[in-house]
């Protein structure tokens, strides 16, 4: 691939193109991103949401940065826990997301500690050392420039900080043709039901193929200057969570 390319699933496009076609992508299915994800997942992915937030350690008084934070799942887990003492951002790239997270949390009565702030990951708009804790969910694989979007959330990370990516990684060996017969052939169609949008859900699961395994991005965190660098395996290696720590 040449230096002016990059891959959008399983194709190339300009590299100053990808934030437009992923742009398209979530505005596409933005309104039905939280039916699709319990349907996609059979409802699991509240469990390694859930597990997420254990590992964060959040404490009332905290300062967090949700990247990518869409709908706002996190966002709302991270606002009861900090408390009216503790602040917590979320961030997405993409206006409509970012417009459904503000609304499904407003009507959940959580307003005063959260702010919503239109952001790429790789230019982070804040001043360094803010936050005691960033996460990304589901959102990194999207990452134009992975390694420069790592850098700008160890930038913006407290000394003694963490960073945790939730993501979809490679699966056993045993799973893999399982998860690809219904990465690509199950999928898109339950995409095109529900959403009427096949071609979005098939670009997820090309996207999926087309990020770092669980070794390649635990080194992708050391390389940017995390610390203390590791990853949890769940539903046998489907998803993946990652942390790093700065010091």
């Amino acid at each position: 691939m040449s230096k002016d390319k990059t891959h959008f699933g399983y194709t190339e496009v300009p590299i100053e193109d990808k934030v437009k076609h992923v742009a398209d992508v979530f505005h596409s299915v933005a309104s039905k991103y939280d039916v699709m994800n319990d349907l996609m997942s059979f409802g699991v992915h509240r469990l390694w949401k859930r597990f997420t937030i254990n590992a964060s350690k959040i404490k009332r008084g905290a300062v967090v940065l949700d990247i990518a934070g869409g709908t706002g799942d996190l966002t709302k887990q991270f606002s009861k826990r900090v408390g009216e003492t503790g602040h917590v951002v979320l961030a997405d790239i993409n206006a409509s997301m970012l417009n459904v997270g503000r609304d499904r949390l407003t009507d959940l009565g959580l307003v005063g500690n959260i702010d919503y702030v239109q952001a790429n990951a790789e230019t982070l708009p804040f001043p360094d050392n803010t936050f005691d804790c960033i996460t990304i969910a589901f959102g990194l694989r999207n990452v134009t420039d992975k390694d420069k979007a790592l850098r700008s959330m160890y930038r913006v990370l407290k000394p003694g900080g963490q960073l945790l990516v939730l993501e979809f990684s490679k699966p056993a060996d045993w799973l893999a043709p399982i998860y690809d017969t219904y990465s690509f052939k199950l999928l898109p169609k339950i995409g095109k039901l529900i959403s009427g949008d096949e071609d979005s859900y098939r670009y997820l699961s090309e996207s999926i193929r087309m990020h770092p395994d669980q070794a390649t991005l635990k080194d992708m965190f050391a390389e940017a200057g995390f610390e203390k660098c590791n990853f949890n395996n769940m539903n046998s290696g489907i998803v993946a969570l990652h942390s790093g720590y700065k010091f």
